[in-house]
């Protein structure tokens, strides 16, 4: 496991025992997710963005419209910060103060690149659709020119972050063990329901084995 050195960004203050600096730790959570949360600051106006996102080796990628201001102001240098969370399960533990959540998470900061090269930039979004919806691809016809041109691909390099993740029961109080309430974990799970298909979609076209 390669671990990097915590900065002042990434310092684990509170609970510190649940965190971490793992680099492939962090790859898991974001490899596990299909949106992230891109936060900055513009114009002295706090925004947080939900963005689907993927992983392309070291790199987190996102993308968006040329014109979209989020977008552009990132590729500009904007510093920002990407958050992704899974919620695991309700921690009921037996008084409010000791109720909690087991969750995984990091988040990762820096300056977003813009990826110009035709190529690679055909690439990271074939990276993208392909995570979103593993064995789409294929099915696919390929990206014009035109709608590349239309699409800004961000990477942010995966160096300065922070994982944090909480597992297993209440941590009760001693003094609470006897109450007669309740305590335990709800796990929780984000499971795909059935698909549905386009009601403009020609009969007879058959539902593909990846879905």
């Amino acid at each position: 496991m390669t671990e990097t050195n915590p900065t002042a960004d990434t310092r684990h203050r509170r609970v510190p025992e649940r965190g971490n600096h793992d680099f492939e730790r962090a790859c898991a959570i974001i490899d596990e997710a299909r949106v992230c949360h891109v936060g900055f600051t513009l114009e002295n106006q706090p925004y947080v963005v939900p963005m689907a996102v993927a992983r392309q080796g070291s790199d987190l990628l996102v993308h968006g419209s040329v014109v979209s201001r989020l977008i552009t102001s990132l590729a500009d240098g904007l510093p920002c910060c990407a958050t992704v969370t899974h919620l695991d399960g309700l921690v009921l533990a037996r008084s409010s103060f000791h109720s909690s959540m087991n969750y995984r998470s990091v988040m990762v900061f820096g300056k977003a690149q813009p990826i110009t090269d035709a190529d690679e930039k055909s690439t990271a979004l074939d990276a993208l659709v392909e995570h979103l919806a593993p064995g789409r691809l294929a099915d696919l016809r390929e990206s014009s020119r035109k709608e590349l041109n239309a699409t800004t691909i961000l990477k942010l390099p995966i160096e300065t972050f922070s994982v944090k993740a909480r597992t297993g029961p209440p941590s009760d109080a001693s003094y609470d063990i006897d109450l007669p309430v309740w305590a335990g974990v709800i796990p929780l799970t984000l499971t795909e329901g059935k698909p549905i298909g386009a009601p403009d979609m020609a009969d007879g076209i058959p539902l593909p084995d990846y879905l």
